[in-house]
Order: C-alpha cells, then sequence, then structure tokens
C-alpha cells in the first residue's frame, strides 16, 4: 500500500523565500499547494521566472488567490493540508510607513484569515513569517525570544507581532501549533530587487549612485536564504510544544559599510556613494541569540556573508 504524501500549503511561495521553500518541499517528496497575488510591490515577471522551474512539476499546484479573499480560499483550495506556512505579506519597513493601513490588512487580516481556515480545515500546523523588526530599538543584544519587552518602530513590525499574538490565541483555542519564525535579513539568489544587497549590486555593476543612509554604522545579521529554508523545513516538521517562537538569523552582525566593500570585492567594482541621513523606521542593529533554534529546531546556518555573496553575484550576472 502506497504512503499518503503529505501536502502542504505555502502562501507567498512565489516570492524569494516562498520559492526557494517550495523547491526543497519538492525535492523531499512532498505535493505543495502555492498561493500567491503578484502583488504588484515588484514585478510579476520577477516571482513568474522565481517559480518557473517547478510550475510544472506534478507535486505542485499553483492558485493564484489573495490571502484577503475569504470566499475564494474556500472556493479553490481543496487540498488536505497537513500544514500551513504563511509567507505571504506586504513587506518593507520604509513602505509600510506610508501605507500603514494596507500593511494592517494584508498581514493582520490575512493571517487571520489563514488561521481561521487551519480552524475549519483542522490543520494542526502553521508555520508563520515573522521578522526581527519586531524587537525594534531593544538593546539587549543579542536578540533572545525570551525578551518581554518588543519596541517595534514601524508598521510592518507592528503586523508581524500581531501576527504572532493571533498564533497564540488559536494555538491556545483551537489546538492549532503555531511556530512563528523570526528572520533576520535574509539574502541570497532571487533576494527582491528592493532591498539593499540586489540593489547596490545592479547599482555598482550598472556604474550607478548607490545610496547610504546614514554613516554606514548600522549593522545586520545577513542570513542566507538556504539556511533560512532550512529552518522553515524543520519547523515544519516541529511537534514539542504547542506555540513557540524562533530567531532564525546568523548569529552575526554586518556594518553597512562592510556589506558594501564585500560586494564590491566580490564584484570586482567599485562603489559611486551617495550619503544620505538615516532613514525613520531603521533600526541600529540586529543580532539574534539563535541558540533556541539551534537546540529545538536543530537549526545551524552553513553559509557565511561572503560566500552568499558569491552565490548571489552568480545568480545575478546569469540573468
Amino acid at each position: 500500500m502506497q504512503e499518503k504524501r503529505v501536502e502542504i500549503l505555502v502562501t507567498g511561495g512565489a516570492g524569494f523565500i516562498g520559492s526557494h521553500l517550495v523547491e526543497k518541499l519538492i525535492q523531499n517528496n512532498y505535493a505543495v499547494t502555492v498561493i500567491d497575488n503578484f502583488d504588484p510591490f515588484y514585478s510579476k515577471e520577477i516571482k513568474q521566472k522565481n517559480i518557473s522551474a517547478f510550475i510544472d512539476n506534478p507535486l505542485v499546484t499553483f492558485v493564484e488567490v489573495d490571502i484577503l479573499d475569504e470566499e475564494a480560499f474556500h472556493q479553490k483550495l481543496l487540498g488536505n493540508y497537513e500544514v500551513i506556512v504563511h509567507l505571504a505579506a506586504k513587506a518593507g519597513v520604509r513602505p509600510s510607513i506610508e501605507n500603514p493601513i494596507a500593511y494592517q490588512d494584508v498581514n493582520v487580516k490575512g493571517t487571520q484569515n489563514l488561521l481561521e481556515f487551519a480552524r475549519r480545515k483542522n490543520i494542526k500546523q502553521f508555520v508563520f513569517a515573522s521578522s526581527s523588526s519586531v524587537y525594534g530599538i531593544n538593546k539587549n543584544f543579542p536578540w533572545k525570544e525570551s525578551d518581554a519587552v518588543l519596541n517595534p518602530i514601524s508598521p510592518y513590525a507592528s503586523t508581524k507581532i500581531s501576527g504572532e499574538l493571533l498564533g497564540h490565541v488559536y494555538s491556545h483555542l483551537f489546538g492549532i501549533r503555531f511556530i512563528a519564525l523570526r528572520f533576520f535579513t535574509v539574502f541570497g539568489p532571487r533576494q527582491r530587487p528592493d532591498l539593499a544587497i540586489h540593489l547596490f549590486s545592479k547599482k555598482i555593476l550598472n556604474n550607478e549612485k548607490i545610496t547610504l543612509f546614514g554613516n554606514g554604522s548600522t549593522r545586520r545579521d545577513y542570513t542566507y536564504v538556504a539556511d533560512t529554508v532550512q529552518g522553515i523545513f524543520n519547523a515544519i516538521h516541529y511537534t514539542r510544544t504547542p506555540f513557540e517562537v524562533f530567531n532564525l538569523g546568523n548569529h552575526h552582525t554586518v556594518s553597512l559599510s562592510e556589506m558594501i566593500t564585500t560586494i564590491e570585492d566580490v564584484l570586482g567594482k567599485k562603489a559611486i556613494i551617495q550619503h544620505l541621513p538615516e532613514q525613520m523606521g531603521d533600526v541600529p542593529i540586529t543580532f539574534a541569540d539563535i541558540s533556541k533554534a539551534e537546540q529545538l529546531l536543530n537549526y545551524m546556518p552553513k553559509t557565511n556573508f561572503k560566500e552568499g555573496i558569491v552565490n548571489f553575484k552568480n545568480w545575478l550576472t546569469a540573468q
């Protein structure tokens, strides 16, 4: 008798992290339903290219649907899903300051819609993409999941905290295991075009100015996409407790100046830099304590920053 294949629903599966996750899932013989609404935050063609390698795979079902459209959910999503991995969101700290209502709608109401879908369909495992931005201006480095006080400074960050809290409610009331993963500056092939590494690399290659906000001292805990995806994959199989929050970082910070120098070194070209004041909503540092994820998720990031930049450059120049 053939063993039943596990079905997983991945929201935002045509995006940067989502498309990498789908590839890993089908490599491990999971049936995957990918949903995406091709949000115009960046080009639909980029997302279509992201999914082109697996869109015809028999293990993959693609459904174009918006997470705010509850009726369409129930009409179009007919699989027997055992896990939801919720990556879909309005992304970006700075755009959320300009349009906070849209971020609240998609990131909070959309997450609630998915939790309701899980409740009605009796789906017992829910993995949620949270963000390091929830820590905000917390000065207790490195950041631990046990930090009781979060200090978000952008609407985007507040929506991610709201998603975590909704998950706790649904875990407590309805027995849905909810795993919130706080991502720390994910980078690598297919990175969104608005993010610094992608943006800077393109501009340096095209001899265009790059904009450096502040004095270059801000630091980020850059995490290579394959390491983040391994953390998500492990969270899909996590069963020890009904609700958990995990940092998925690299436990290593890189300054903005170091980031630019590394890109220059890998590309073999110098950047033309325009200096501007720091922007609202940006935090001075992100730095993950990953000991909890190491212990409970067997999470072990393997790719250092320069290796990741080399991989990104190879992808970018092959486009």
